[in-house]
């Protein structure tokens, strides 16, 4: 078989590729399964790779193939986020090259979107929802169920954290903002992040945590985006970073479980009124709490903790018992069809404007399956579960 000819590619755009993908030299030749050696020649332009290699790091770093022949490389992409994440102190956090690629994948979501209401001479929603770090929290959670127009009678309806969580989701995106769930981010890592770009700000979060817990992470990050700021979150507050930062995550903590479970209506459950165990609060009673709003114990117990209704050793207490439950939990698994995958990951907004464009013959069946990152067998279904059947 004849050799694949060599790319005759500025070497200076390798190493901006693979800087921009947040990649060692190591790692990205151990995925490339060359020797580290062979891609710091490549780097450094003796020799150059194949045409068939540069294919494989275009397929790696995410890049298009044209993009390395630019004439001089743009600048390396960081994200655009500070780093709300908490460690203990003396520690560093790497970002993942996983949670960069999935920051430009939210960020090319978003771009495009905003493509396709220019090409229909349409503007986007505006996102106008603004708070600022000195406002009482528990305002600022009223102020958030008014404007989703989140009824206290529907939410007690809802049953559980997944249909709260699609609940929630639809009411935000209706704000003009795309809310997205990454798939592959370790939760160690990431639970959620915001994008504060107008029009059409972003909200992302990790598809591996509990729907209770992704309710909490989307009100969190609705708050940042009120407060215009874009945040990479764990949501922990208990230790690490302190400062405006800090101050920042408690803010939207606090805005997040007020939006949630409002004080005065957590106070007048029958089961609050009728408690009488002091701070000690029995498991079963932040159970049928939880259950009402659809939310996590620890959400529950967190707003009895600011209602003054328990204190901060009792608090600690069961939250480490909870976090020692979950951890025995079985992992969830199983297949997931990739129509319904799509849909959970992208959102329904961002769906249904491709397919809005395709019927438009705006963009190709091709295009389609490339947005999607899905054959085009699966169409039908995922028109099926936007509505568009």
């Amino acid at each position: 078989m004849p050799r694949s000819a060599n790319a005759l590619v500025n070497p200076d755009l390798l190493v901006w590729a693979r800087e921009s993908a947040a990649m060692e030299i190591e790692d990205a030749a151990r995925r490339l399964r060359v020797p580290p050696e062979k891609l710091r020649s490549w780097e450094s332009g003796d020799p150059s790779p194949t045409v068939k290699q540069l294919l494989g790091m275009a397929r790696l770093y995410r890049q298009s193939f044209a993009a390395f022949y630019l004439p001089t490389p743009p600048k390396v992409f960081k994200p655009p986020l500070t780093d709300y994440r908490v460690l203990p102190a003396g520690k560093t956090r790497k970002t993942s090259s996983g949670l960069w690629m999935d920051v430009r994948e939210a960020m090319d979501r978003r771009a495009i979107c905003l493509e396709f209401y220019g090409d229909r001479g349409e503007s986007p929603p505006e996102f106008n929802a603004t708070a600022t770090i000195s406002e009482e929290p528990e305002k600022v959670g009223e102020t958030i169920r008014s404007l989703l127009e989140i009824q206290d009678s529907e939410q007690q309806r809802w049953g559980n954290p997944r249909i709260a969580l699609n609940c929630w989701r639809e009411a935000i995106e209706s704000m003009g903002v795309l809310v997205f769930q990454s798939t592959d981010i370790d939760l160690s890592e990431m639970r959620g992040y915001s994008l504060a770009a107008q029009p059409l700000p972003v909200i992302v979060v990790n598809r591996k945590d509990a729907y209770a817990a992704r309710q909490f992470t989307l009100l969190h990050e609705l708050t940042h985006l009120m407060l215009h700021t874009s945040g990479l979150c764990d949501l922990e507050i208990g230790s690490g970073r302190r400062g405006a930062e800090h101050s920042t995550e408690v803010f939207c903590n606090h805005v997040a479980g007020a939006a949630l479970v409002p004080r005065a209506l957590l106070l007048a459950e029958p089961v609050v009124k009728s408690h009488r165990g002091g701070v000690v609060w029995e498991d079963g009673e932040l159970k049928s709490l939880a259950s009402t709003y659809s939310v996590s114990r620890e959400v529950i117990l967190r707003r009895l903790l600011i209602a003054g209704r328990t204190n901060q050793a009792f608090y600690q207490l069961k939250c480490e018992q909870f976090r020692r439950e979950y951890e025995r939990l079985p992992k969830r698994e199983g297949f997931v069809p990739p129509s319904v995958d799509l849909v959970s990951a992208a959102g329904k907004p961002f769906v249904t404007m491709i397919l809005n464009a395709y019927h438009d013959d705006r963009v190709t069946a091709s295009d389609v399956s490339e947005y999607f990152g899905v054959k085009l067998k699966h169409l039908d279904k995922i028109h099926e579960l936007v509505g568009l059947a």
